[in-house]
């Protein structure tokens, strides 16, 4: 039985390539596509579906805001209703947005912000209207140029506003002796010399009827609210309504631009109506309250000291503190606090700066050999950094040795 040789081993070949090293594996941590795609997919949804929500809502809240007393609104504040009344008993009823633009010879223009208006404005429809016009608060410079006998009750010293609320007419006007109470309120107005007031307010009224001429006049009323969709069915509101805006077969309704500024001397603000007496009554108030609370606010006075009941000596933390340590046989705790306050001592003595809050070892080191020749760096290196004791005697020697340390550092 023979048994076959190894074949000898053949040198390499020197012109053979060498075999290729393995390709390194990838370790990149830069963001992948893929990786991106999968962390932010889930947000991207989320904010598609707040897009598609916030869509659907503004398709099904498409409709169109209109302003109070606007007739093309079904809002409570709206005036589609006294609208829809007028075209039931036959009348024409047209919306514009420019009063002036076309004479209403026998018809009845509403104005409901004619404080909005220009002054040339103003003066076109004074010139081209020959029917009722209907004025709805105008303030005094629309009173001025439409109605000069009617003034505001505030300038003579009567109330200048009013809530609405059921009034009784108290006057002979037949549109209001038909409809009976109403819902009047808003600016009162005083009727002047040729006009008629209605539905009484203290001193003013807030309905006044003035005739103009031999087949026009002028219709103010201190507030629309009677006209809105939602008190035009209580009283005799409707009644009233169709009285003041149907007794001309056509009735031109004025849109007004509300982006315009109020014409000077024309709708006031709250302030306007607060007497000048109030207001220097109101600043002497604030520097009573000031006054007030300067006098009865808390001061702080000097530092009072006051005797201790017990006297605790600051040795009781430490001590307190070592018998934690002990029950606790935290040795190596207890070892790392004397080893780190005794560097942070020593390091100002050696000039070493600390580094984070704490001196650099090495740095240290080799300072405490330079100053102490007698004791090697490894000794020191021990003592300081080395490992933590074993039993309570050998951290009874560490304390000693390194009081000893610091001793010799400070006094070498």
């Amino acid at each position: 039985m023979t048994s076959a040789t190894p074949a000898p081993p053949t040198a390499p070949d020197p012109t053979a390539a060498p075999a290729p090293a393995d390709a390194p594996t990838a370790t990149s941590t830069a963001p992948t596509g893929r990786g991106l795609w999968r962390r932010a997919r889930w947000y991207l949804l989320t904010a598609a579906l707040v897009l598609l929500a916030a869509v659907l809502l503004a398709a099904v809240n498409r409709e169109r805001q209109y302003p109070p007393l606007d007739p093309r609104s079904y809002e409570p504040t709206g005036g589609h209703a006294v609208v829809t009344l007028l075209e039931r008993e036959g009348l024409e009823v047209e919306l514009t947005g420019d009063p002036a633009a076309r004479p209403t010879d026998a018809g009845t223009l509403v104005l409901p912000e004619p404080d909005l208006l220009t002054a040339e404005q103003l003066t076109a429809v004074a010139a081209a209207h020959h029917g009722r016009l209907v004025l709805i608060a105008p303030g005094p410079a629309a009173l001025s140029a439409l109605v000069p006998g009617v003034r505001t009750s505030d300038e003579n010293g009567g109330l200048p506003y009013a809530g609405v609320r059921s009034t009784a007419p108290g006057c002979s006007l037949p549109e209001a002796v038909r409809a009976g109470s109403a819902h009047l309120g808003g600016l009162l107005y005083t009727a002047g010399s040729r006009g008629e007031g209605c539905y009484p307010r203290g001193h003013g009224y807030p309905l006044v009827a003035v005739a103009t001429g031999r087949n026009t006049d002028v219709v103010v009323l201190g507030s629309g609210d009677l006209l809105t969709n939602e008190l035009l069915k209580k009283d005799g509101n409707a009644a009233l309504g169709l009285g003041l805006l149907g007794s001309r077969p056509h009735v031109t309704w004025h849109l007004p631009d509300y982006t315009a500024p109020v014409a000077e001397g024309g709708r006031k603000s709250f302030q306007d109506y607060i007497p000048e007496g109030w207001t220097w009554a109101g600043y002497q108030l604030a520097v009573a309250v000031v006054l007030a609370a300067l006098w009865r606010a808390r001061r702080l006075g000097p530092v009072v000291s006051e005797r201790l009941p017990v006297v605790v000596r600051a040795s009781e933390t430490t001590e307190g503190r070592a018998r934690l340590y002990r029950r606790a046989r935290a040795r190596g705790r207890a070892a790392d606090a004397l080893r780190r306050a005794t560097a942070l001592r020593i390091a100002p003595a050696l000039g070493v700066p600390p580094v984070a809050g704490a001196p650099d070892p090495t740095a240290l080191c080799a300072a405490v050999a330079d100053r102490l020749p007698e004791r090697p760096g490894g000794d020191v290196a021990a003592l300081l950094y080395g490992p933590p004791p074993t039993d309570d005697a050998a951290l009874l020697r560490l304390a000693d040795d390194l009081d000893t340390l610091e001793r010799q550092v400070r006094k070498p």
